[in-house]
C-alpha cells in the first residue's frame, strides 16, 4: 500500500487508444547534453521511470548512463540528480 505507484491513479493512467502502446521515436531519442526535458512517465515500461513527484518537472541533461540520461532537476530548493530513460523524457524548447 506504501509503493513506488502507489497513489498514481491518474497520474498514470494513458488514454484507451493509446493505451499498450510505446512510440518508437520516444525510445530511441537522444538528448545533447544541455538539452531542456520535461519528466512525462511513461506508465507501460516500469524500467527508468521517476518517482511521481519528479511527473511534469523540467530538467537539464548533464551526462548519459548506460541507456538512460542524467537530469538536474530543481525540486523545491533542492537541486536533484534524476537518471531516466529516454522514453519517460519529452524535449521542450
Amino acid at each position: 500500500s506504501k509503493g513506488l505507484r502507489s497513489k498514481s491513479r491518474h497520474k498514470l493512467l494513458k488514454d484507451p487508444r493509446n493505451r499498450g502502446v510505446l512510440p518508437p521515436n520516444r525510445v530511441l531519442k537522444q538528448y545533447e547534453v544541455g538539452a531542456r526535458v520535461a519528466i512525462k512517465n511513461e506508465p507501460s515500461q516500469h524500467k527508468g521511470m521517476t518517482h511521481m513527484r519528479f511527473q511534469g518537472l523540467v530538467g537539464v541533461v548533464t551526462g548519459k548512463q548506460g541507456d538512460a540520461f542524467v537530469l538536474d532537476v530543481m525540486h523545491g530548493n533542492k537541486m536533484k540528480e534524476l537518471v531516466v530513460r529516454a522514453e519517460h523524457l519529452k524535449q521542450i524548447q
